[in-house]
């Protein structure tokens, strides 16, 4: 039997799973890094924690489940996307934490006049709106403020991107500077025409596309690794993916029209719109899907700063639940009458609003709301926000929306996933697998090298569907009190 490596670097840890040629995810190993926030809100991570991780996770797993090192074909990664690193190229080490995708400390490089005035032009050609949550500000804050960093760059030592090029740099023997399609499209500075880093957007910015990674089919080998010495024969990085295009891959989300979401911390919600970008004009933003061999398919994406990590704010900051477990009985002893909503904007409101400096707010609480209210108002806030993206989409792409595919950990809440199809009147696959991001990742390497057949590996998912029960006036009265407190957060 041949297999398949899958690493999934994410928010919260670094997880690796062993898929076998039929594609069925034979083991998973899972570790946890620090999120480092300071005293103004910035989150940051230790991108050498990462790699030492992500190397003991991965030699952990082939420990565990028994399978000889000789056996393991290739590695597919898939990682947090808009997190931005920089390192020196002559050492290999960083020089300084990387910024987290939630951390909105670049807000003033994209408020500056020049910057802000360009915001049309950016979109236009980069297909995302101007704003802090990507790597370009990201990177042009780190350059600005770490110490060194702006002068070994105009030297051309530096290195900066996303945390798919730091890891394939650190695992590769060539030490491979290099990026896919999708991270790349995630930065604010690919241009979607050309497929190449934009010289005047990166300008804008600051950066020398000098300085940036090479951009590479998804599927395409990136280096050999040995895992710092592990594998007696190195293995090839064959895959590589933005966690959530891994999801939409993982998800066979590969025909116009489809659709996924994928809750994490934050969420993703992508739908696949074909070889041809779409534009919308409500917020939502246009991505590079994968590029596979020589094909490219776009999407239309919105991100949720806040998800899953309302459900964790409820445990460690608030403490009204010691585990997520708890959440789904509390929702559904709730009181039906109860009007409460918590719009989440703990750093500012992503898709559609764009709003960095709202703050967040229950509202609708009377004397009678509790606990359970107020736990089942931050799971309906994460349908909400989800249902909001997926209309837009619907709506700016003209493609009809049978369904939502599904997956990660929130959605093994069944009161949250009945909410979600009865908010959007349709029905919620849930994946049985949850950590598709991985899966993706791992897919598009076992295809790119030979090593699986698309029919076999996507023919043993199954699902758990969800169909909508809702009454409709009911479902159209808590929208529009959902969309009062939108309102309320926004003009405040």
């Amino acid at each position: 039997m041949n297999y398949i490596i899958g690493i999934d670097q994410s928010t919260q840890g670094t997880k690796a799973l062993l898929f076998d040629e039929n594609g069925t995810l034979c083991h998973r190993c899972d570790l946890p890094h620090e999120q480092i926030i300071n005293e103004k809100g910035w989150v940051s991570h230790d991108p050498e924690e990462i790699l030492r991780n992500t190397i003991a996770v991965t030699r952990t797993l082939i420990a565990e489940s028994g399978v000889h090192t000789a056996d393991v074909k290739g590695i597919g990664i898939s990682n947090q996307r808009e997190t931005s690193v920089i390192w020196d190229r002559e050492t290999g080490k960083p020089l300084a934490n990387a910024i987290v995708w939630q951390c909105s400390r670049a807000s003033e490089i994209c408020r500056r006049p020049e910057i802000a005035a360009a915001a049309d032009m950016v979109r236009e050609r980069t297909g995302l709106n101007l704003s802090p949550y990507f790597p370009a500000a990201k990177i042009a804050w780190l350059l600005e403020n770490v110490p060194g960093a702006r002068e070994r760059a105009d030297e051309h030592k530096v290195c900066h991107g996303t945390i798919d090029s730091w890891l394939v740099y650190s695992l590769s023997i060539e030490k491979a500077y290099k990026t896919d399609a999708s991270n790349a499209s995630r930065t604010q500075l690919l241009n979607l025409a050309t497929l190449e880093w934009d010289p005047e957007v990166c300008a804008l910015f600051g950066i020398d596309p000098a300085n940036m990674a090479e951009v590479c089919a998804s599927d395409s080998c990136y280096g050999y690794t040995d895992l710092g010495g592990f594998f007696e024969k190195p293995i090839p990085i064959h895959g590589v993916l933005g966690d959530s295009h891994a999801a939409l891959f993982g998800q066979d989300c590969t025909r116009s029209g489809m659709t996924k979401a994928t809750y994490g911390t934050g969420s993703s919600v992508m739908m696949n719109v074909g070889e041809k970008p779409v534009f919308s004009p409500n917020g939502v933003v246009s991505s590079i899907a994968w590029k596979m061999g020589d094909t490219v398919e776009y999407v239309l994406e919105g991100n949720i700063n806040y998800t899953g990590a309302v459900i964790s704010w409820l445990k460690d900051n608030v403490k009204l639940i010691s585990s997520a477990k708890e959440t789904q009985a509390l929702a559904e002893n709730a009181n039906p009458l109860d009007k409460t909503y918590l719009v989440p904007a703990f750093t500012g409101l992503g898709t559609p609003y764009w709003n960095d400096t709202c703050t967040g707010v229950i509202t609708g609480i009377t004397r009678t709301t509790g606990k359970n209210e107020i736990v089942r108002a931050a799971l309906d806030c994460i349908a909400y926000q989800i249902a909001d993206i997926v209309r837009i989409m619907g709506q700016d792409s003209g493609l009809p929306l049978a369904e939502l595919r599904v997956d990660g950990g929130p959605t093994g809440n069944c009161y949250l996933m009945q909410f979600q199809s009865d908010i959007l009147g349709i029905p919620v696959r849930v994946a049985a697998i949850e950590e598709l991001s991985g899966m993706g990742a791992a897919f598009a390497a076992g295809l790119g090298m030979g090593v699986f057949e698309k029919e076999k590996i996507y023919g043993s998912t199954a699902r758990k569907i969800y169909t909508p029960a809702a009454d409709a006036a009911v479902v159209e009265e808590k929208l529009a009190g959902w969309k009062k407190a939108i309102n309320q957060v926004l003009n405040a």
